[in-house]
């Protein structure tokens, strides 16, 4: 993968027809480049908002191509969100309901970008959409968002955990919780605990 984000800088003028045909491959690893160009492009300052909305249309538009957990992370840990930043959201909202499980992970995982500008509405918001989630990545992702939120924002993470901790997934908590220090950890694992005892 080194050698791959490697050549990704390499390649970071490639245009959006053949980032497409990369996409299209059934090779993990080649579509992984296609997306790996598309980050490294989005991050540099000088691309054009012309081509990171070439970018973000193509991701969107090939959704079908992107099935598995680090392909979302490649595309949404700052292109989808630093493309969205200062647009209309409502897609990751639509995409928090899909029944796609990397749909819902790409609409968490897209408010990383926000979070990092002290932007934390959104992460918010889809976690409490993805709060009862059945897959487990999506949980993780959704864990890991809450988590760096959490880093700018703890009343407003140990709000939505008072009110959720002891029904939501145990690895969602687990990830949500991550950096609390002991105590506090106890006491959030512990209303998982009380709420499955009561169940028993």
């Amino acid at each position: 993968m080194g050698q791959l984000f490697a050549l990704a800088k390499e390649f970071s003028e490639m245009p959006v027809a053949e980032l497409e045909k990369l996409m299209e491959s059934p090779v993990h690893e080649i579509r992984a480049g296609a997306i790996s160009i598309m980050d490294k492009a989005s991050r540099n300052k000088k691309t054009p908002e012309r081509r990171r909305r070439e970018f973000f249309d193509l991701y969107m538009r090939r959704h079908d191509r992107i099935n598995n957990w680090d392909l979302v992370d490649l595309g949404c840990l700052y292109m989808t969100g630093s493309y969205l930043y200062e647009k209309p959201r409502n897609i990751l909202y639509k995409l928090s309901k899909s029944e796609n499980l990397w749909e819902r992970r790409t609409a968490i995982v897209s408010t990383c970008y926000f979070i990092r500008q002290g932007d934390l509405g959104d992460t918010f918001k889809i976690a409490e959409i993805l709060i009862n989630d059945k897959e487990d990545l999506v949980h993780k992702a959704t864990g890991w968002m809450l988590r760096f939120a959490g880093d700018k924002d703890q009343k407003k993470l140990l709000q939505l955990l008072d009110k959720y901790a002891a029904t939501m997934p145990r690895t969602l908590l687990r990830y949500s919780i991550e950096k609390f220090d002991k105590k506090k950890k106890e006491y959030y694992m512990g209303l998982k605990k009380s709420t499955t005892a009561k169940a028993g």
